[in-house]
């Protein structure tokens, strides 16, 4: 494999782990920075709305700019991001760190996806691509419960030093061993953003925003579910993580075969309605479980969930790039801004459910979400179909 899409990869690893790890840090942050896990949650959704919404526009800002420049840039902004969360001295400098850590993070994945395509060539692209976006997936098995261990073991500020290392390294090697020669293709907002109008798209992207609010709701607070909810310690955070990522990673791997095999719509259909069942069965799980075999059922029950929804995104990029597959790469850019809006709104539904509610009620919000996008998808098919039918 080619070094430099190795890099890439690492760095998107890097980037998108931050997303994933807080599901471990909260309960810590809570402690030290004197903030309720509910508020430290809104750190989640500064750095996924920064991300969503700064994607779009940094991308349109730098599209013109030398791949290699841009890279160098967004990484060196993470770099401090994470920096300045490693340092912070409370709440609010740690919620700004958020925000720049999520604006480079976003401009980073989007600019690493087409220096891959570049470095390929047009026969790899996809297999450039999968492993650029492979490394968002190992971020979830394996960097979120790292991330977590390393937190236990020596403070949060421990996790974000070792981003901030990360980062570093993949600066460093990129600046070293990319082309000078990979130049950006200036593609204006407007025009990015009028891939909207096709039919089928809006809802579409709204149907992914949904289905990672929901999601969210439960994976940001798997802190509190696990320890508040089922009495486990602490300690077994690192385990929770990497059971779930797991699953996250056997289900991507299979949600490319089963679309080829029943068909995309299918695959997210089945994937919004077993997510809203295992949604449901964790509230079922923290309310009546006895307390000695609650652990265990959380165990059992945390691998197929992890499955069940990373089999939705790329059956859902599948659909998306079927609506509009002249201008499938805009469509995609929008989706990877929807699913991060997802997760922001996602961690807030979550934060406002333990705030009023109580801990075993987050499953109950989270399973709402995929079931009002199923209706939404419905919707969806129901307009492209009469669109091609007028055509």
């Amino acid at each position: 494999m080619d070094k430099r899409l190795s890099l890439l990869a690492l760095g998107a690893f890097a980037v998108s782990t931050v997303a994933f790890v807080f599901a471990g840090l909260l309960p810590l942050i809570s402690d030290e920075t004197g903030v309720t896990v509910a508020e430290a949650g809104y750190l989640v959704s500064a750095y996924s709305m920064a991300y969503a919404l700064g994607t779009p526009v940094l991308s349109a800002l730098t599209g013109g700019m030398n791949r290699r420049r841009a890279i160098a840039l967004a990484l060196s902004f993470f770099v401090l991001g994470n920096l300045v969360a490693a340092l912070s001295g409370g709440f609010l400098p740690l919620f700004g760190a958020q925000v720049i850590i999520g604006l480079a993070g976003g401009l980073f994945a989007a600019t690493a996806q087409a220096a891959a395509v570049t470095l390929a060539g047009p026969e790899r692209r996809a297999a450039a691509i999968s492993v650029v976006v492979g490394g968002t997936t190992f971020a979830l098995a394996f960097g979120a419960p790292a991330g977590s261990f390393l937190a236990h073991m020596v403070g949060w500020r421990g996790a974000f030093v070792m981003l901030a290392v990360v980062g570093f390294f993949c600066l460093s090697a990129l600046w070293i061993w990319l082309p000078r020669t990979i130049e950006g293709t200036h593609i204006p907002l407007s025009e990015r953003v009028l891939v909207v109008r096709r039919p089928g798209i809006l809802l579409s992207l709204a149907v992914s925003v949904l289905y990672l609010t929901g999601g969210f709701a439960v994976i940001a607070y798997l802190g509190p579910i696990a320890t508040q909810g089922v009495g486990l310690s602490p300690d077994y955070l690192p385990m929770v993580l990497l059971a779930y990522g797991l699953g996250a990673i056997l289900g991507n791997y299979a949600s490319g075969r089963l679309a080829d095999r029943l068909g995309a719509s299918r695959v997210v259909v089945g994937s919004m309605l077993l997510a809203a069942l295992f949604s449901l069965g964790f509230s079922v799980l923290m309310r009546f479980a006895p307390v000695n075999i609650a652990g265990p059922l959380l165990f059992a029950l945390i691998v197929p969930w992890g499955f069940v929804g990373w089999t939705f995104p790329p059956a859902q990029a599948s659909r998306l790039a079927g609506f509009a597959p002249d201008v499938a790469g805009l469509a995609l850019a929008l989706n990877a801004s929807a699913i991060y809006l997802g997760v922001a709104l996602g961690t807030m539904v979550g934060g406002r459910v333990l705030e009023y509610a109580d801990v075993s009620d987050l499953g109950i919000a989270g399973a709402a979400f995929p079931l009002v996008a199923l209706m939404l998808m419905h919707l969806a098919r129901r307009e492209s179909r009469r669109v091609a039918l007028m055509g």
